[in-house]
């Protein structure tokens, strides 16, 4: 019988106990999350995403102790989207909101705008959920993706775009952007790896050498983390032309 239909007071208790690990660690990305949401709303961009980041982390390992335990259960399931909605929804929702807000003070309601990407973070959750075509590949930018891109776009590149209002009217047209490529019917790869060959893993591999340099370079020439954005558009854009080299 499958464990996701069986009553969880009913399984004996080692496996109550294996299924609650895997929901601890989603709990620590979800208070990560929260965390992240204080900073960025404090004016803090910079812990706001290494909160972030530390909530990207506890994502990924709840689902590795999921399989290595193999155990599931739909509780977890739920944890694990209402955690992401706001690590990877509110809280760079959040830093945008506070970045705004510190440039245009009278113009009270364009800080909101940021939520925006919030409600469309929830929605691409949502239809991951019920999407069974996303097992090997994604449908629509991450969350994770993109809260990194704009975590690490407003804490290296603020100032920079703070100094325009054709900069932060930019701004505001990307935040509709990211939120239709969230949604968007657009296939993307995922870094995941039946075995360890060049040969059907060349995207994948190149993907991660171009990263590096995308990421290492600006760090260490101007110790920027700029670069994480750029892996994020990078990824948006090979996916792109990955499929339009296969179709």
């Amino acid at each position: 019988m499958n464990n996701n239909n069986v009553c969880p007071g009913s399984q004996p208790p080692t496996i109550r106990g294996l299924i609650n690990i895997p929901n601890i660690i989603t709990c620590c990305n979800l208070i990560s999350g929260c965390t992240a949401i204080v900073f960025a709303l404090y004016g803090n961009s910079t812990m706001a995403l290494l909160w972030i980041v530390l909530g990207a982390l506890f994502d990924f390992f709840d689902g590795m102790s999921a399989r290595l335990l193999g155990v599931s259960s739909p509780v977890g399931k739920e944890l694990d989207s209402l955690a992401d909605v706001v690590t990877f929804g509110i809280a760079p929702s959040s830093i945008i909101f506070s970045f705004l807000c510190g440039i245009h003070q009278h113009l009270i309601w364009l800080p909101f705008l940021a939520f925006i990407m919030a409600a469309f973070s929830a929605l691409r959750l949502a239809k991951f959920n019920l999407d069974e075509r996303q097992t090997t590949s994604f449908i629509g930018l991450p969350t994770p993706a993109n809260a990194l891109f704009w975590g690490a776009l407003i804490v290296s590149a603020g100032e920079w775009l703070e100094s325009s209002p054709y900069l932060v009217g930019a701004v505001i047209v990307m935040i509709f952007i990211s939120s239709f490529l969230l949604i968007a019917e657009l296939p993307l790869f995922a870094l995941k790896f039946k075995h360890w060959g060049w040969k059907d893993n060349e995207v994948k591999y190149i993907f991660l050498i171009t990263a590096a340099l995308l990421i290492f370079v600006p760090l260490l020439v101007w110790q920027s983390i700029i670069g994480l954005s750029g892996v994020i558009a990078w990824y948006v854009l090979l996916s792109i032309v990955t499929n339009k080299r296969q179709s």
